[in-house]
């Protein structure tokens, strides 16, 4: 006779079809049933964190809910950083776990539901009558929130028989944020007359408008307004034309870029909550510009905004476009006044630096030159972030990976490649990460390795250092012993578990990569490229930072 697990697996995978995790005690019995009675794919991880974020990293690249599972007690907490992450950045997923008895905590037990409620997590405890039922409640919660979600099975109640697996209802899921009322229809008015009437717009575009689907929406209205573009790093490659198009707004901006968009007269901002990186604390507006957002928040989430209209990221654009032409508005003609291409162009670096050691620049230019063009690029923590983000460009938002930006760790980089490889079957998987987290995360390259296999690609931008604590603090006269790290020979480590592993030190070695991307993905192996680069070339959002703290 079917178990409580059983019910919650083959209710879960009617809905999930990936799952990522480690197997314990606590969670056995689940994955029992997961593999024998449905036929949704589990990922082995090797340390449970790895697990949500492999499960995040899925949801990113594809947009499709997964699950993580993992056992109770030091196989919960160990979770605890990456499920911090994820619900910081609003992604949702379900993370099944064991948990304690209905009797009561033991020795070891520790209390789950605190410790989740704690980073912002909410739990859901199946019980022997209503398992299908709580799990879907629990999928239905991830969702319409944009969060993970813990789903607990205590331990004993996994196993007890309860019958045939019910039929559980669809989650109901909330309608898109509508901008409705006289007083938001004032607002698109109002809008729409000051795009009508500006010489320069500008518009600016988050992760949260291509959640919205707002992509094809926003190429409509910067056409209709002859707007200048640009998106946070979270919305890389949202807007259709990227002619005019000026890249990333903040300190992965390139100066000339930046110093355009303070010449907005009036700007746009979609689905962007506007953090004090992507404002550049501040500076990326000029006083007189006259910002508005439109957000599903429930009010403006930045002082610089004037405007603010409550509303669906592709819904606004669409009633703007049409307020445009009812207007009989023209063309502003700014875009075609400048060259955004050159503007957003990047230093190319002096190939080797004064130390000798690589010039991170020269490094990131080279490889995005080689990199195949279907590609998703996952990015660890760390100082080395920008390279990828200023010089690796992507085709779409759900093509650039940042999990650890949100809650600002490092060390879940290596797990986020089997997420987006699963995710993104027919792309080349590409991660870059620095040696203090890829040390972090060493426990699962493997799992990199045998999931992405000839698909991917690890960069390790090995400065021998945290490179940023040494910007921040070892220049304010710290001591730097703790921010050093002995030179690692990471292409070692990844030849042990099967993957072709190449130190770089001159830009010639990178001819190898040139090879690698050549060749048939299911005739060659996972790379991994070991990049020794000098720490002495600070990165500009690094810098930005620098002044901000000095």
């Amino acid at each position: 006779m079917p178990i409580v697990s059983a019910h919650v697996a083959v209710t879960l995978a009617r809905h999930i079809d990936h799952v990522f995790g480690l197997m314990g005690n606590g969670n056995a019995y689940f994955l029992d049933a997961l593999e024998r009675q449905t036929s949704a794919v589990f990922a082995a991880v090797r340390h449970e964190a790895g697990g949500v974020v492999a499960a995040d990293a899925f949801y990113r690249a594809s947009g499709r809910i997964a699950a993580a599972t993992a056992t109770y007690g030091a196989g919960f907490t160990n979770m605890l950083t990456a499920l911090a992450e994820a619900v910081q950045a609003q992604v949702p997923l379900v993370l099944v776990v064991g948990d304690e008895p209905t009797s009561g905590s033991r020795p070891w037990g520790v209390d789950q539901i605190a410790l989740a409620s704690a980073v912002g997590a909410r739990t859901y405890t199946v019980g022997r009558a209503d398992a299908a039922a709580t799990t879907v409640i629990a999928i239905e919660h991830a969702l319409s929130y944009r969060v993970p979600t813990v789903l607990a099975i205590p331990h004993d109640v996994s196993t007890l028989e309860v019958g045939p697996v019910p039929a559980a209802p669809e989650p109901h899921l909330p309608t898109p944020v509508m901008p409705d009322g006289a007083f938001a229809d004032g607002a698109i008015r109002d809008l729409a007359h000051a795009l009508s009437a500006s010489a320069r717009p500008l518009l600016l575009a988050g992760r949260g408008s291509w959640l919205a689907g707002a992509a094809a929406a926003l190429g409509d209205l910067a056409e209709a307004t002859g707007a200048v573009t640009a998106s946070t790093a979270l919305g890389r490659g949202i807007f259709p034309e990227q002619h005019f198009d000026l890249g990333v707004a903040g300190g992965f901006g390139a100066q000339g870029a930046m110093e355009l968009v303070r010449e907005a007269d009036v700007a746009v901002v979609f689905g962007a909550s506007l953090n004090q990186f992507t404002m550049r604390f501040g500076d990326l507006f000029a006083p007189g510009t006259l910002v508005f957002q439109i957000d599903t928040a429930s009010s403006a989430t930045h002082p610089h905004v004037a405007g603010f209209i409550q509303g669906d990221a592709s819904v606004v654009a669409r009633r703007l476009v049409d307020a445009l032409a009812a207007l009989e508005a023209s063309p502003s003609g700014w875009r075609e006044s400048v060259d955004a291409v050159a503007l957003r162009a990047h230093p190319a670096g002096d190939g080797v630096a004064a130390d000798g050691r690589l010039d991170p620049r020269s490094v990131a230019v080279r490889i995005g030159g080689l990199l195949p063009e279907d590609r998703v690029v996952v990015s660890d923590g760390g100082h080395f972030i920008g390279w990828a983000n200023m010089y690796w460009p992507v085709a779409a938002p759900d093509r650039m990976i940042m999990v650890g930006t949100a809650f600002q760790s490092i060390g879940l980089g290596f797990p986020s490649v089997p997420g987006a490889a699963l995710a993104r079957p027919e792309s080349t998987i590409v991660l870059s990460t620095g040696d203090g987290g890829g040390l972090m995360a060493l426990a699962d390259l493997e799992t990199a390795v045998r999931v992405a296999g000839g698909r991917g690609l690890a960069v390790v931008w090995n400065d021998a250092a945290y490179g940023a604590e040494v910007n921040l603090y070892g220049l304010k006269g710290l001591a730097q012993g703790p921010m050093r790290i002995p030179e690692v020979d990471f292409a070692g480590l990844a030849r042990a578990v099967g993957a072709e592993g190449v130190i770089v030190r001159s830009l010639s070695d990178l001819d190898r990569l040139a090879e690698w991307t050549q060749t048939d993905p299911a005739a060659r192996s996972f790379l991994l490229l070991d990049v020794r680069i000098s720490g002495d070339v600070i990165a500009p959002y690094q810098q930005e930072i620098i002044n901000v703290n000095s």
